[in-house]
């Protein structure tokens, strides 16, 4: 029985039966298959960067492999254009628009004296005929890989008017047989790297907003404690430790606190406490449980699951506790709620007719409500940070994999690895430099 499920149907006894996590080596790669793309895909050519056969990595194969796999981009293939143009004046634009593309990204990379490289990108308007942008970085032969990404954001950015996402990263748990991983990969999959490895559940990682540090929950004690660890240096403090359960992470959007929940005062209840451990303050005291918050964010509310109506439903109260409103009137079923970045709308999970449990997508202005996904056992929903994909867990073939979904639900993807089983995914946030 799956985290999503778990949480409610025992809703008393959340973490007996919260045994779910994911998977691998640390050197693991989450592959990413394509099922659903957008309606209305923009043609855009990505050539070959010149001197790019020269090093490890190609930089415009993990371009174009962004750009195609959000869903929004369809790639113009430019064999059999030669020459290859490398700069604005070697462009031939009837070439292109022969091969109906409305986008062309040209560059090259150039090995320098003190052995950085010199990557030359420029996106030109195959339409109008003009130059969209055009940038220079120095890097070393290592963040290949990053800058193919930064590229992939800009290009995203120049054509959509959305901030890209491409160069951040995701957080999952990995199941292989009695071990546990807590892996930070990029978002593309690749670069994983395992921040906690237990023969015990980890569960519930979560991200500060400055993209630094995780909080999750660990059973390494054999019972469950919150911890904050931080990925530069591996090192963790103990947030919560509390008698009883301490679960659901979830950080301020200004990073200085965390609303979490514990059971030390009887039944599953949220608090707030300064991300050192000091300053517990209770928020809710309702006599049914309260759990998973998620901050808006503003950072003056919080929404939340609670039974307290009798199911399992979305709440949201003022950031001091007063106020709790019911949210979600569709259906018996509705929890694991996460704000969009934008705050105007949040994802949960819905039961649907009795059995199947998919992500759905809820206005707050309107009430409207929608739901994104038609696989059956999904959990763990939450926003990338320009809030147009969801990253969240479902089971394929009886093996717990990562999926994601635009939020209009016509982009679909799946994230796998060859070994384990993978849950709790939690998307990052934007880089310093996005």
């Amino acid at each position: 029985m799956r985290m999503a499920i778990n949480r409610i149907m025992n809703f008393g006894h959340f973490f007996v039966a919260v045994l779910l996590a994911a998977s691998g080596s640390a050197n693991a790669a989450l592959t990413i298959e394509i099922v659903g793309s957008g309606a209305n895909q923009v043609p855009v050519a990505v050539v070959p960067f010149a001197g790019e056969s020269l090093l490890p990595q190609a930089i415009t194969s993990v371009v174009a492999a962004d750009l195609q796999r959000c869903g929004l981009f369809k790639i113009v293939d430019s064999v059999g254009i030669t020459p290859e143009p490398h700069e604005p004046a070697e462009v031939n634009y009837q070439d292109w628009r022969a091969r109906s593309a409305e986008a062309l990204a040209i560059g090259s990379i150039l090995q320098r004296p003190d052995g950085k490289l010199e990557v030359r990108f420029r996106l030109l308007d195959a339409v109008k005929q003009v130059q969209l942008a055009g940038y220079s970085y120095i890097i070393d032969a290592a963040q290949l890989r990053a800058t193919a990404h930064k590229i992939a954001d800009l290009i995203y950015e120049k054509l959509t008017g959305d901030v890209g996402v491409f160069g951040t990263r995701i957080a999952y748990i990995v199941k292989s047989g009695k071990r546990y991983e807590l892996q930070v990969a990029d978002a593309d999959g690749y670069g994983a790297q395992t921040v906690l490895a237990s023969n015990e559940p980890i569960i519930s990682p979560s991200w500060s907003p400055d993209g630094t540090k995780l909080a999750y929950v660990s059973f390494e004690r054999k019972k469950p404690i919150i911890y904050i660890q931080s990925l530069a240096s591996s090192r963790r403090q103990v947030l919560a430790q509390f008698k009883g359960n301490n679960s659901a992470p979830a950080w301020s959007p200004d990073g200085k606190q965390l609303a979490i929940v514990l059971t030390r005062d009887g039944s599953s209840q949220i608090y707030l406490v300064n991300a050192d451990g000091s300053g517990l303050k209770r928020l809710s005291y309702s006599s049914s449980i309260d759990t998973e918050p998620s901050f808006s964010p503003d950072g003056m509310s919080i929404i939340f699951t609670s039974d307290r109506g009798g199911s399992p439903q979305i709440y949201r109260m003022a950031v001091s506790g007063n106020g709790a409103q019911r949210l979600t009137f569709e259906g018996d079923y509705n929890v694991s709620p996460h704000f969009s970045p934008d705050g105007k709308s949040f994802t949960f999970i819905q039961r649907i007719n009795g059995s199947s449990f998919n992500v759905a997508l809820q206005d707050l202005a309107s009430g409207q409500m929608q739901v994104l996904t038609d696989t059956h056992m999904d959990e763990s929903p939450s926003f990338a940070p320009n809030g147009k994909m969801l990253l969240y867990a479902t089971e394929i073939g009886g093996r717990g994999i990562l999926a994601a979904v635009s939020s209009d639900g016509r982009v679909k993807q799946r994230l796998s690895t060859r070994f384990g089983d993978v849950r709790e995914p939690e998307w990052g946030p934007l880089s310093k430099d996005q």
